[in-house]
């Protein structure tokens, strides 16, 4: 028990959760201690970080260079309204070595429907290579119909690489990816479990869903690979997400995110096809490819929301499935809504993790007395990873407002700097509200004391969870 406390307190920053893993290790001698080594340890993150130093520095001298330009106002903003966000802009060239661009063309998706018919469209036109990353796949329905596209492209001599998160594409068919890689197609896995259908490693996941094709168009957001994500779960029924696709030289971004991720997971570099640039389009949205992960220095995604809420003027619009924000996202929350702010979320009325959602509603009471007004979605389940700020800036990807994707996943967002994508993502997020009950300070004080009691113990959770 001395040796598993030293190590805890020897690795850990936070307090808050290394005083949790502290009465974890002593109320479950031996069992806490095993329970921290496969929750908490941070086994490759010394590694990550190398390898992460050594490929950083091909991008990181050209996006510091456009940081230093935006600085000394050298820089131009092709939407002059860009500038009042400069701030926004600079630390996540700083932080996360995010490169401005602003010739950029977005499609928005927000069903399951609309953005597989969308992808397998853009696969089907691919010349010369198709980098996919998802966090779930599924060899259901959509599942075969995405790899026989992906295969037949594969045959034609397209270069076709597909990475996976270990967890979440535990329950594939063995034989999912046979008749793939037998027409040439490459198959990588992050982290995958040490057994079948079974992962010890519930931290460091890769949460990142995004496809490159042909340097052209990108796509990002919260849409995994299945065929409840297209409203066939009899447990969810619908389901409501947001996703993006991207035409321009933010593609660019992307495709190296891809790339290094690849590298990481396959121990295999990709030699084609990387020293052609993204094609330019003739968009006019702002956009800033934004990674972050234990992998990172700065919890870059998450000091991006914060940078939004705090520098609001008249709203802030968030739609997540799991809301469990850390001090800092907490307490810019409730100081927006005591100043004014329109501040609005929206979270689902089904669970799919109860200690998650637990624990979310156990953090609404007090940002409903300081004016943050929030509301349960019942027509299916919420997966949006969405937020909007005033009538400019908006973010959308695959991080969720939880301390998970703040820093123990790998999470990738578009910030989007457009009044015309912000226009439409308020619209939608307004059509929403008219599918959602509010949650009023009259109903959550009326909630039974059963209900108190488990937000109560999740909440003692939350920095694991």
């Amino acid at each position: 028990m001395l040796f598993a406390i030293l190590i805890v307190f020897s690795q850990r920053k936070n307090p808050t959760s290394t005083w949790l893993w502290f009465m974890v290790i002593i109320f479950l001698p031996g069992i806490g201690f095993i329970l921290y080594l496969f929750l908490a340890q941070d086994f490759s993150k010394k590694r990550m970080f190398q390898l992460k130093e050594e490929e950083d520095r091909h991008i990181k001298e050209m996006v510091l260079c456009q940081g230093e330009r935006i600085r000394k106002d050298i820089y131009r903003f092709s939407n002059p309204k860009t500038e009042e966000y400069e701030g926004l802009v600079n630390m996540h060239i700083l932080t996360s070595q995010s490169y401005f661009s602003d010739d950029n063309e977005i499609e928005l998706y927000f069903t399951g429907k609309e953005k597989f018919e969308a992808l397998l469209e853009s696969i089907s036109k691919a010349k010369r290579y198709i980098y996919l990353e998802y966090y779930i796949v599924r060899s259901d329905s959509i599942g075969r119909k995405l790899i026989s596209a992906l295969t037949e492209k594969a045959k034609e001599g397209v270069e076709v690489k597909f990475l996976y998160d270990g967890m979440g594409g535990r329950k594939l068919a063995k034989n999912y990816f046979k008749e793939f890689k037998r027409a040439g197609g490459k198959v990588a896995v992050f982290f995958p479990p040490f057994l079948s259908y079974f992962s010890f490693r519930i931290n460091y996941r890769n949460h990142r869903k995004i496809c490159i094709i042909d340097g052209e168009e990108a796509y990002i957001g919260g849409f995994n690979i299945g065929d409840e994500y297209l409203g066939l779960s009899k447990k969810f029924g619908f389901w409501r997400d947001t996703h993006i696709r991207i035409r321009g030289s933010a593609v660019e971004e992307l495709k190296w995110r891809f790339i290094k991720d690849w590298r990481f997971a396959a121990r295999d570099d990709i030699t084609h096809n990387t020293d052609l640039p993204a094609k330019r389009s003739s968009g006019k949205s702002g956009v800033q490819i934004v990674s972050s992960g234990p992998d990172s220095q700065w919890a870059s995604i998450k000091d991006g929301y914060f940078s939004m809420i705090t520098k609001a003027r008249k709203r802030i619009y968030i739609q997540t499935p799991y809301f469990i924000p850390d001090d800092s996202i907490y307490d810019a929350l409730k100081v927006a809504g005591l100043s004014g702010v329109d501040v609005k979320i929206m979270i689902p009325h089904k669970p799919d993790h109860p200690f998650v959602y637990w624990a979310g509603l156990s953090y609404i009471g007090e940002l409903l007395e300081a004016g943050v007004k929030f509301y349960t979605y019942e027509n299916g389940f919420l997966h949006c990873k969405t937020f909007i700020m005033d009538d400019f800036v908006t973010s959308i990807g695959t991080a969720n407002l939880d301390i998970r994707s703040f820093k123990l996943n790998f999470e990738v967002n578009a910030f989007i700097y457009d009044e015309e994508i912000n226009r439409r993502m308020v619209e939608q997020f307004n059509l929403d509200l008219k599918l959602c009950k509010e949650i009023t300070t009259e109903v959550y004080d009326n909630r039974s004391n059963i209900i108190k009691l488990k937000e109560s113990f999740s909440r003692l959770l939350s920095p694991i969870l």
